[in-house]
């Protein structure tokens, strides 16, 4: 008799056993699964934000391509205009506008790109003229920016609009 009660007893332990072995290895895959997931999840929102930040990137470098003109022609009207004493407070105020809308590109991040006195770089510059280097600069025979013809300007490292420029050889 007590035979007969240890072998139900057993059999019933064995398929627990591989019950439990059933459980733990779906419990692995399902686990797996998650963790694959999730790490699809985190790619998705990565590629996401940097698609945003480049579409914002794009809009920002489409407006400031704009507004370069506008901030050539205040350049042009400050340069035009005239030291006399019945024109001093306009001067002064387009001086002021000009400052602003200035500090408002930078903060948005626009920078000027260097050019006079410079070494030549094709990557910023756009060379216009050639001029006839004095017979006192030696140079090192490199080409240098004589002079800014039209200011160049990068966003954010990036350039947005070449300085065209007047070399020296």
């Amino acid at each position: 008799m007590g035979e007969a009660v240890d072998e139900p007893i057993e059999a019933t332990g064995d398929a627990e056993a591989e019950y439990a072995d059933d459980v733990t290895r779906e419990r692995d895959e399902l686990v797996e699964q998650l963790r694959r997931v999730q790490a699809d999840f985190e790619n998705f929102r990565k590629r996401t934000q940097r698609e945003q930040a480049e579409r914002a990137q794009r809009a920002t470098e489409g407006l400031l391509e704009t507004l370069l003109p506008v901030l050539d022609n205040f350049e042009l009207a400050l340069v035009g205009m005239e030291d006399a004493p019945e024109t001093a407070n306009v001067r002064k105020g387009v001086e002021l506008v000009y400052a602003e809308f200035l500090g408002a590109l930078e903060k948005a991040g626009l920078e000027r790109i260097a050019a006079d006195g410079s070494t030549f770089d094709p990557n910023e510059h756009e060379a216009v003229m050639t001029v006839e280097r004095d017979a006192e600069g030696d140079g090192g025979g490199e080409t240098v920016v004589a002079e800014t013809v039209r200011t160049g300007y990068r966003l954010k490292g990036r350039v947005l609009r070449p300085a065209m420029v007047k070399v020296a050889r």
